[in-house]
């Protein structure tokens, strides 16, 4: 067990946001394992309330580019709401990223049109070759919502044991209407966040940084 320990916590430690892809294609069956292994996240009830659709070749391409065209004209419509404000800690973490992405890339802090244009490779998807659209059944609420973020989270941690770079984005499921529509899914089912993947180009800046994580003792309350 402390050998599976080890591995868990090497892979936890491995995985960032890839902000940087190379254009080759993930292999289909690697796919395949990634997602059936994020299928053992835990659920209430074990609902399994995630579905995920995976875009390649032209399809991204595709998906992309009506993405970006609808980025320049629509407005953004989340089918979960947004946070309010990150205060404290959160809010510092935050920023902290942020000012780490831009240092890396070479953008200076007051440089606001080249942070915008940074920005927009949210939905040029960082020139990944694949995209994962990842919804869930609305009757489950914020439950089904909450049991899918074990997913996402399982997805990413699958994905950077086989090697393959992978990035969470609620920047594109804020445009839930739009994505429902240009897939044809039901309305029933929430768009809670794109997943962005593929092999990462380690040599890019935006790759080059790493988030620092809380302390213990800021995050775990031990009583008794």
């Amino acid at each position: 067990m402390q050998t599976d320990i080890d591995a868990l916590e090497r892979t936890l430690a491995a995985r960032q946001s890839c902000r940087a892809f190379r254009p080759g294609p993930v292999p289909d069956e690697a796919i395949a394992r990634i997602v059936r292994a994020a299928g053992r996240a835990p659920s209430w009830c074990n609902a399994q309330p995630w579905q995920v659709l995976v875009t390649r070749g032209a399809e991204t391409a595709r998906f992309r580019e009506a993405l970006l065209a609808e980025v320049a004209t629509g407005t953004p419509a989340p089918d979960l709401p947004w946070p309010e404000r990150y205060p404290g800690a959160h809010g510092a973490r935050r920023r902290e990223c942020g000012l780490q992405l831009y240092e890396a890339v070479g953008i200076a802090r007051e440089d606001r049109a080249a942070r915008a244009e940074q920005s927009m490779e949210n939905y040029r998807l960082f020139g990944a070759p694949h995209v994962a659209i990842v919804h869930s059944e609305a009757a489950l609420g914020p439950y089904g919502a909450m049991d899918t973020g074990g997913f996402v989270t399982a997805f990413m941690l699958a994905a950077t044991a086989l090697g393959v770079g992978s990035i969470a984005q609620a920047s594109v499921a804020a445009y839930a209407p739009f994505i429902r529509t240009h897939f044809a899914l039901p309305e029933r089912r929430l768009i809670l966040c794109a997943i962005s993947f593929g092999w990462p180009d380690p040599e890019h800046p935006a790759n080059r940084f790493r988030t620092t994580r809380a302390a213990l003792d800021e995050v775990c309350d031990l009583r008794g």
